[in-house]
Formats: C-alpha cells, structure tokens, sequence
C-alpha cells in the first residue's frame, strides 16, 4: 500500500513539472508586443486586424485513482488579454463539467473532483471560454481541449477460464503441446509495463512447463505412464509489470489427463485352463472362459481369442464377449463319452487394434493351453435322421404302410426302444405306429384336397428308462389321385344383346380342378352330343384352359324368351380323365347400336304400354300417405284418455242444465230432485280418481251425509263444495252441471234381447201394452208368445 502511496505521488510531482513547464512556455510565447494582433496591408491600403488567440492548450492529463485529501490540479486556463483585474470569467462545459471536472473563474484553474478510473473511462472532452464578468459578452471563441485519464498499475491479470482441461497422449514425447492458457489485463497496454504479462508454473513440476510469453502447456518428462498416473493438477500464474517485483497477478487450475495409447499387451493370468462338458450338451452351450489382462483401455485394450491348434479345433469354438473381454468356450459338436474322454486345446489371445509406434513394445498376444474332459451321461435315444419325409396316396386303404423311423440307445446299455405319435400333432387319427419297429400306418382313408401335407411327430422311449426320450418330425405328403372333376371357376352368367350378330363372341369362361396340376389341366371345353347341333349357340376351346361361347344365330327377342340355359362339358388332364358338365345361364338383354347393355329386364314393355314411371311413383306415393293416415288415426284412438274417476260400473255424467230425461229412472219422484245427483256407492267411502295419486286415505268427515229429498239447493252446493276442499282426492263434485250417478236401474230390466237366446224362461211382455202409443210396435212383436208359436 506504501509503494502505491509513493507511485501515486511521483506521478503527481512528474504532471505538475509538466505542467509548470506548458504554463512558462506558453507566457513566453504570448509575451510578445503582437499578443493582442497583428496588422496587415489589404486591398487600397485598407489595415485589417486579426485577434489572436494564445491560451488554448490540445490536452492535459490526470493520474487515476488519486485518492489525496484535496482535488487534484488538472491544469490552468489563461488568455492573453486576461490583465489580472478581474473582469475576466472562465467557462468550462462539456463531459463531466461541473461534476467531475471544476474551473476556477477567476484565475482559470482546473481541478478533478473525484477520483478516476481509466477502465471505467479513459478521457474527457471539454470546451472552455473567456467572457467579460459584467457583461458576459464572449472575449474568446470557445476552444475544445481532452483530458486523459493517465493509467497506473491498478488492474490485475485475469484468466479467461478459472478451470482448464485438457488431455495429451502417454508416452509423449518431451515439448509436446497440450493447451494454451490466456489471460488479460486491464490497465493500458500502450503505457508502461502494467499490461504486460508472464505466464509462470507454480504446481505441476517437472511434469509440465509453460511458455512465459504465450502461456502454452508442454510436456516436460518423457514416457508418462497413464497406467502410474492418468491424472494431473497444474497451477499457471500470470504476473504484469513484465513478471518484475511489484506487479500484480492472477491463476488458474489446469487439470491434465493422459489418453491411453496401445502400449500393453495382453497376458494371461495362468498357463493352463481346466473345463469339463457333459456329453449330453448340445451344439452351442457354454463349455468355460479364459481372460487375457491388459491394461489398457478403450479400443486399445480390446483382445481377440482364436483357438490356433489341438485335437479339438474340430470339436470346441471360442467367441468374444467385449463386455467382460473374455473368451469363451463353446461346444461345437455333439460328444461322445465312449468314443473321446478328453480333448486339449491352444487358445490365442490379440489386440485388436495396434499402434505402429509402440510396435517394439510387442508381441501384443499371449498364449494359453485348455484342456477339456468330457463326461459321461445317460442320453436319451437317438434317431437315425433328425427328420423324415415319406410320401402315400390319397384314397389308399386303412393299414397301407406310409414309411419307417428308426432310433437307438447311444448308451452301452443298448436298451430297447418303443415308438409312439404324438397325438397332439395327429388329431383326427390318421396315422398309427407298430411300438416295436417304428413302422407307420394310415387308419383312414386320406384326401390330398382337404389336407396335402401331415405333419407328425414321433416319440422314442427307452423301455426300461421312461424319462429318457426323444422325439422327431415326420412329413407325410398325400399324392395326389385324379378324384375331382373340373368345374367352372366362377358362377358365370352370360348376358346377349337382342341385336347380337352370328358368330359373335360374349363371354370366355374358365375352369378350377381341386386336383394336381398333374390330374387338373389342361381342361377340354365341349358341348354335350344332343345339343351340339344348337341353333342359338356354339362353343369354341381355346386351347389354354378357357373356351369362348359364341352367338350362332342373328336377333333375339325378350318377349319370346328371355333366359337360356347351356350345358357345357369340361374334362380334365388326368388319368383316367374326368369330366363335368357346368349349366351357363344366358340372359337375353336389350343393347344400344354399340352394344352396351340397356335392359335385360323382360317386363320393361309391358310397363311403358301402361304407366310411365312417374304415374307409379305417384301411385306409390298415394298409397303411402294412406297408410300413414291410418296409422296415426290409431295411434290417436290408443291415446285417448281414459276416464279420471274409476267406478266399478260405466261412469256417466251429463249437464243437468241440457238433461231433458226422467234422471235417475224409476227411483225419481221429482223431475229436478237434487238427491239424484248424489252417488249412494260412495257415500260410505270416496271415490278414487286415476289422474292423482293420494299421499294419504282419506276418511269421510263425520256429518257429511247425503241430503235428503227436500234439502235445499243452497245448502246442497255449499255441503258438495266444502267436501270437495276438504278432500284432496275425491272427483270435482262441487259444480251442479255434473254428477255422477243416474240411478240403480228400473224393475222393467234390460230391453236387450241379448241375453234371450241364452235363457229357457219364458218371458212376459204384456207390461208394454200399458206404456202408450210409443210402444204398441213392441207390444205387438213381444206380447203375445202363442202368438210367435202359430206363426211358427
């Protein structure tokens, strides 16, 4: 902190001097008489005055970060015609004036305010001024001047990155770059030694040196091992002042890791490998392992294994895990225990990838021995062929031999074998095996179109030894026999137009066999004998299994016959051949000049000599609206409401104010008798209604009674209509337009003679002579019974 205090005040003491100097040198220049102007001769003798103006300095300069107890002088202000009376006021505006920057108006001198950083801001532009003090009228044309900020070594270097990485190969040679460092200072580089910088190494010697000017890392010890040491911490400084004392600096971290180059080979840990197998393992099954180490990584420690000699090259094969890098040892053939017991095998281990470079480091492969000692295991038995195929005709019957399979104890023992179908592979029982020689039989007849090819397998079993099994597929191919006819390969219906010419071709048809192709093709296409001389149509074979059907007359008439049916032989290729005969249905159709179908319908004339079309629709259209009609007038007839009061007999009710009859019939006595509106059936109890549902029963009020003949009117209505509020559920009893009940009937009975044909009583009807001239005509039909019994 001293040593900075001193630089700060040197630096002070050097700007004064040089400002002392500027201050003298430039009152010696304005010392002359021609400080105010000088003359000169223009035009016609005229004399032309010119100011002159001496004060104004290009620059001054200000050491940065000051930080002394007054402002820092910057410079001073002076103009010539300044007599020190004074009338004279220096201005000074422009960047930080007034702020930073401050003049004294009288004597012109400069000073800095606050303290200044050159990283922040490394000059000023400002514009200073003389006026007059009273007047403030300009004595001088406004001069513009720089202040710099002058640099000190306040800044110290800085790295770009505070932690670095990099990687660089082992076993590199001695100078080998491996990453540049850089780091900057921010002080002026242009100015003294503060900017410059020297790169040093404090950690990571004598592994690693740095260039002092370009800050690059270099390898400094030869053959670095990545398998010693992979990783290392280096720490760089940076110092200004040229690396001198007293400067400032900064570090970094470089973290520095070996790359792995080929430079080990791989060796096995052991000279001899023992294994054993069982001589039951199959092809493929893992017999052991062996490992090579090497100590390299990545694809330089890759190794390859090869068996390069022994008895069981033949026998034994070895592959590469490259998870693990081990060799295994697999079985390639199948063993046996009584033919070999043990077998020894040379197994190669190599990289995969070597570096020429480190070539004399070799050989990169290492060697081993195996040896491998079979075991003995009871095998299950063994069949002569791992499949068979065998070959029947179809049709063949029940009990023809299909073919032979036979197995063996690969054992010593050499026990004796029994056969058996899986059943799983046989479900309908076709095939059946002799247990004792293996020999296989049809049970049923076998058909090559249903099924061509029967795949079965067949069981071994050593007989003493049931555990002991094998198994093995058997294919049966059904050969085939010429048993099916040819018929036509689609349901061909042929259409010929009214106007078709003789000899015109309609249709080309086809045909399928179920059969081989052996017993199918080619097919032979004719007509049979008694039709062959047809007069409408003829058949001509095409020679590639299709024949063509021709017109062999000119004009058809749909009218007459519209629908023809042809028969057609085909024969087969087989031997013997079979044929078929296939019916073609003809349809006679009306065409257009082209050809074109039009109509094939026979009726279509019948219909235009009648209605047109639309005359139908409008028919059909009628009828439809009808029945719609219908429809809806049941539907309502079904809707309609049924009566909201349920009586056990018809309820009716009628206005009494339009009821011109006698009422209540024979039970009235008076024409208008209010009694006769009451319902005696509900006078005990209420009178249930359909369109509500009563929450709770309701009990008559007790004096509610029914009036008698001579109540009044008044009194009736106001009886019916407080009933009727104090019951929720009884009908609307409380208007006198309506009632409910007409009477218990007259003794007189039904006038009905519906019930007279189903009754052996004799009737008398003489009463009806005393009902008046409205019913003599009754009287007359029903009075008299003799009467009816002499006319009969």
């Amino acid at each position: 902190m001293k040593e900075d205090n001193c630089l700060h005040a040197a630096l002070i003491c050097l700007g004064m001097l040089y400002y002392s100097h500027a201050i003298t040198t430039e009152k010696l220049n304005h010392a002359r008489p021609s400080l105010h102007g000088h003359h000169e001769k223009g035009k016609e003798g005229q004399v032309l005055h010119r100011s002159k103006r001496g004060w104004v300095w290009n620059q001054f300069f200000v050491i940065e970060e000051y930080t002394g107890p007054d402002p820092v002088l910057v410079g001073r202000l002076h103009s010539d015609i300044d007599s020190g009376d004074g009338n004279i006021k220096y201005i000074l505006s422009g960047e930080g004036a007034g702020i930073i920057f401050v003049i004294d108006d009288k004597s012109g001198n400069i000073h800095a305010t606050k303290t200044l950083d050159r990283e922040e801001r490394a000059q000023y532009t400002l514009t200073a001024q003389a006026v007059d003090r009273n007047t403030n009228r300009p004595l001088e044309p406004p001069s513009e001047f720089i202040v710099k900020v002058q640099d000190i070594n306040d800044n110290p270097p800085e790295f770009l990155h505070e932690n670095y990485h990099a990687n660089v190969p082992e076993r590199s040679n001695v100078g080998t770059s491996v990453i540049q460092v850089t780091a900057s200072d921010a002080d002026d580089p242009t100015y003294g030694n503060s900017a410059k910088l020297v790169y040093s190494i404090l950690e990571g010697q004598p592994y690693f040196s740095v260039e002092a000017q370009t800050g690059i890392i270099r390898t400094a010890l030869p053959n670095m091992d990545r398998e010693a040491k992979e990783e290392y911490h280096v720490v760089i400084q940076a110092k200004d002042m040229g690396g001198h004392m007293g400067g400032l600096s900064g570090t970094t971290k470089v973290t520095i890791t070996l790359t792995d180059v080929n430079d080990n080979p791989p060796k096995f840990p052991q000279s001899v490998y023992q294994m054993s197998v069982s001589e039951a393992a199959v092809p493929g099954e893992e017999v052991g392992r062996v490992k090579a180490k090497d100590p390299d990584i990545g694809e330089n420690g890759l190794v390859a294994y090869s068996i390069i000699d022994g008895d069981g090259m033949d026998m034994f094969e070895i592959t590469t895990d490259y998870e693990t890098q081990e060799g295994v040892v697999k079985l390639k053939k199948l063993l046996d225990f009584e033919t070999k017991k043990s077998y020894s095998l040379k197994v190669e281990a190599a990289n995969v990838h070597i570096d020429p470079k480190f070539i004399s480091n070799g050989p990169f492969k290492d060697t081993v021995t195996v040896k491998i000692s079979v075991e003995d295991a009871d095998e299950p038995p063994v069949f002569l062929k791992p499949s068979y195929i065998f070959e029947v005709q179809e049709n063949a019957a029940s009990g023809t031999v299909v073919g032979k399979v036979h197995a063996k104890d690969p054992d010593a023992a050499n026990s004796a074998i029994r056969y058996s179908i899986d059943r799983h592979t046989d479900l309908e029982r076709y095939f059946i095996i002799n247990a004792e020689d293996g020999n296989i039989k049809t049970i049923k007849a076998l058909d090559r179109e249903e099924i061509a090819w029967h795949n079965i397998s067949v069981f071994a079993v050593e007989v003493h030894k049931q555990h002991q099994e094998a198994k093995v597929p058997v294919a049966i191919k059904v050969a085939d026999v010429n048993d099916n006819a040819p018929k036509f390969a689609a349901a061909y219906e042929a259409f010929v137009c009214e106007n078709a010419q003789s000899n015109q071709q309609f249709i080309t048809i086809s045909a399928d066999d179920k059969d081989d192709s052996a017993n199918g093709p080619r097919f032979i296409f004719s007509l049979p004998p008694e039709i062959i001389q047809n007069r409408n149509f003829t058949l001509r074979d095409n020679r590639d299994n299709t024949a063509s059907v021709l017109v062999r007359r000119e004009g058809f008439s749909r009218q007459k016959q519209d629908l023809y049916l042809l028969p057609i032989v085909i024969s087969d290729g087989g031997l013997p051949p079979l044929s078929s005969t296939n019916t073609l249905t003809i349809r006679v159709c009306g065409c257009d000049s082209n050809g074109s179908l039009l109509s094939c319908n026979a009726e279509a004339y019948i219909l235009n000599a009648g209605l047109s079309t639309g005359a139908l629709i409008a028919i059909l259209a009628c009828i439809v609206i009808l029945l719609v009609i219908v429809v809806l007038f049941v539907t309502l007839k079904r809707q309609k409401k049924e009566p909201l009061i349920v009586f056990e007999e018809e309820d009716v009710r009628e206005n009494i104010i339009t009821y011109d009859d006698e009422g209540g019939g024979e039970e009235d006595t008076e024409a208008f008798d209010i009694a006769t509106l009451q319902n005696p059936d509900g006078i005990n109890g209420f009178i249930p209604r359909k369109d509500i549902k009563p929450e709770y029963q309701y009990m008559p009020r007790p004096g509610l009674r029914p009036a008698p003949n001579s109540v009044d009117v008044d009194d009736f209505i106001n009886t019916r209509i407080q009933e009727a509020d104090n019951d929720p559920t009884a009908p609307p009893y409380d208007s006198i337009q309506i009632y409910g009940y007409e009477g218990r009937g007259s003794v007189a009975g039904s006038l009905s003679s519906l019930e007279s044909a189903t009754t052996d009583s004799d009737l008398d009807y003489d009463y009806l002579q005393n009902w008046g001239p409205r019913f003599k005509k009754l009287a007359d039909l029903y009075g008299s019974k003799d009467t009816f019994d002499d006319d009969s």
